[in-house]
């Protein structure tokens, strides 16, 4: 919090002006994050935020004009680092591991731990502020589906499954796992294997697994 308090002043303008301090900027978003986990957007303040972040409120106005726009870009903040990750390189894996690796990173948690608390949160705005869930469903959702879907499109055309497979509906069954498990109160580390252990002899091309027997 000192640290911050000392970019800020550093941060203060001068003649001819300066950059906006990055530290300080990345303090008021990791703050504003814990607080969308913690409060949810509705009962977070911008007040709390600064305090948090150990900054003035006319500092963080200077930098967002409202809170939702701060949330944006907190948000924004943590999907940059994990927009490399949306895809599977398959040359180094077996059909079934490469699966196996797609339903892990579907996992809401695979980069922030707190993402179901987070995204439970967004889903009770969507009434009132439902473009936070459209942000997330953008960002966060669609991409993971899709690189299950993408996955499964390749794995068709090498022919290591099945033609007529439900793309669509399988990628929404994996992900639908990790929900399931964290209202049942369930460790989500074995997910991955369960889920593909029940699906791969489903899906898996019949004339390769009959080559194998």
């Amino acid at each position: 919090m000192a640290r911050a308090r000392k970019a800020e002043e550093e941060s203060a303008p001068r003649p001819g002006g300066r950059p906006r301090d990055a530290a300080l900027d990345e303090a008021i978003i990791l703050a504003t994050r814990e607080r969308l986990v913690r409060d949810g957007y509705s009962l977070m303040t911008i007040g709390d935020i600064a305090a948090d972040a150990g900054v003035s409120r006319p500092t963080l106005y200077r930098r967002w004009r409202t809170k939702f726009e701060l949330v944006v870009d907190a948000l924004d903040h943590g999907f940059r680092k994990q927009r490399d990750s949306y895809t599977v390189d398959l040359t180094e894996m077996e059909p079934r591991e490469a699966f196996t690796e797609a339903v892990r990173r579907l996992d809401p948690a695979y980069f922030t731990p707190d993402a179901m608390v987070l995204m439970g949160n967004f889903a009770g705005e969507a009434i009132r502020t439902p473009e936070l869930l459209g942000i997330l469903r953008e960002h966060a959702v669609e991409p993971r589906v899709t690189l299950v879907e993408n996955l499964l499109s390749q794995l068709q055309e090498s022919g290591a499954v099945e033609a007529g497979i439900d793309r669509h509906a399988i990628a929404t069954l994996c992900f639908g796992s990790y929900f399931a498990a964290f209202y049942r109160g369930e460790s989500r580390d074995d997910i991955p294997e369960a889920v593909v252990s029940v699906l791969w002899p489903a899906i898996a091309a019949k004339k390769a697994a009959r080559r194998r027997a």
